[in-house]
């Protein structure tokens, strides 16, 4: 038998709140975290808009000298389970160290350090590289940090499945869990792509938004949506065998019970246009949790406001629900918070998780010219209370990857 894998703790690093509780109501409030660019200079790319964590210090959770040594993916990383471990009562001195794992995704890893060294290496030659070069760029030294800085000796690997990434890193960490491999996970993802560079790439890709007014940049489902706003932060949860949390008296917050993972197998950066590999995602992890299509009340959907994906991911949830795809609620909280990349599905997660816990449903903000082809309850512009026992959330990412997780309310 398998065993039940609950959520005890969330932390998040992001411009609308650092801390969950911030975060969460400024969710619930439908506040826009996507203001103009301020951290690099924009003026040689199209994009001008984006969504920056601004005054984080990464000295509130590591020594100054080791900071430096960290690229600021890594420091969001070791932040928001900070936030998260000590939420979930996680006391390292009254557990196994090789029971207690992490699994952190990042979409792109350290790509600032890449770019400052390169710069380096261009103007003053490989001599002056720093030796810390390497290991502040992979996208593992996340985990590998996070252990090192609580002291977890369990389960540790990276995901870097693109856009995807967290989400497979929780739904991972929730199968270690279940097949009793360890008793504790730390999981979540990480991000912060926030240079010249990254931007540059996306937008040669023309995947990024044009649009200058940070009010309407990102508007996910709408019928003048065009194209994605870059986000930056973490987030992760604490994931816990259910006896364990309950022997320790942890505070639950939401319960996992299902996982679905799939490849389009078609193209690097397009969806199938059938959809047919998201429709299997979705669908394994309704099995996998036991369930029925119609007990899903809400789906925190991928939706990252570019033209191709929110039809595609709309046709999608009709494929897999049929009628009932008009009768539950779907909303893009990347509306609000940008996409976070490799980092998105942990911040979605946590939006998930108290959507269940406080009976609450996200709004689609900027949703103002609803699209023909996108007829579902995106719950337009304001969240509304509603009592929900099943939630899906959904990720895709570049490569073709397809990740969802089903979360279930507590009780």
């Amino acid at each position: 038998m398998s065993r039940r894998v609950v959520i005890t703790g969330t932390g998040v690093v992001h411009a609308l709140g650092q801390g969950t509780t911030d975060f969460w109501k400024a969710i619930k409030e439908g506040k826009n975290g996507i203001s103009n660019i301020t951290k690099f200079d924009c003026s040689r790319i199209d994009t001008k808009v984006a969504s920056e964590v601004l005054d984080f210090d990464p000295n509130l959770y590591v020594e100054k000298k080791e900071a430096k040594r960290l690229d600021r993916f890594t420091q969001y990383a070791i932040a928001a389970s900070v936030m998260a471990v000590n939420e979930a009562g996680i006391n390292i001195e009254n557990e196994d160290p090789f029971r207690v794992g992490v699994l952190i995704g990042s979409g792109i890893g350290g790509i600032l350090t890449l770019e400052e060294q390169k710069e380096i290496l261009m103007e003053k030659g490989p001599q002056r590289i720093s030796p810390f070069f390497i290991p502040m760029m992979i996208s593992n030294m996340a985990s590998g940090r996070v252990a090192i800085h609580f002291g977890y000796q369990g389960y540790n690997e990276c995901v870097t499945t693109a856009c995807a990434s967290a989400n497979n890193a929780i739904g991972d960490a929730f199968n270690v869990i279940r097949w009793g491999m360890t008793d504790v996970m730390v999981s979540g993802g990480t991000e912060a792509a926030y240079s010249e560079l990254a931007f540059s790439g996306f937008c040669s890709a023309r995947a990024m938004t044009t649009e200058t007014d940070p009010e309407i940049a990102c508007r996910p489902f709408d019928k003048n949506r065009s194209g994605f706003v870059m986000g930056e932060g973490a987030g992760i949860v604490v994931l816990e065998e259910l006896e364990h949390a309950l022997k320790r008296g942890a505070n639950i917050i939401a319960e996992i019970v299902g996982y679905g993972c799939t490849c389009d197998a078609y193209h690097i950066t397009a969806p199938h246009p059938d959809g047919i590999a998201g429709i299997k995602a979705m669908q394994f992890a309704i099995q996998d949790a036991g369930i029925k299509p119609e007990e899903v009340g809400y789906i925190n959907a991928h939706g990252t406001s570019t033209t191709i994906n929110d039809t595609i991911e709309t046709t999608v949830i009709k494929k897999v629900f049929g009628e009932h795809a008009y009768k539950l609620a779907v909303s893009s909280t990347k509306s609000m918070t940008g996409h976070l990349l490799g980092a998105a599905g942990g911040i979605e997660a946590i939006i998930t998780a108290f959507a269940i816990k406080e009976g609450f449903l996200p709004p689609t903000i900027h949703l103002d010219t609803p699209d023909e082809e996108c007829d579902l309850d995106y719950v337009p512009n304001h969240g509304r209370k509603a009592d929900i026992q099943y939630a899906l959330s959904n990720a895709l990412g570049f490569g073709g990857h397809n990740s969802a997780i089903i979360l279930k309310k507590y009780e």
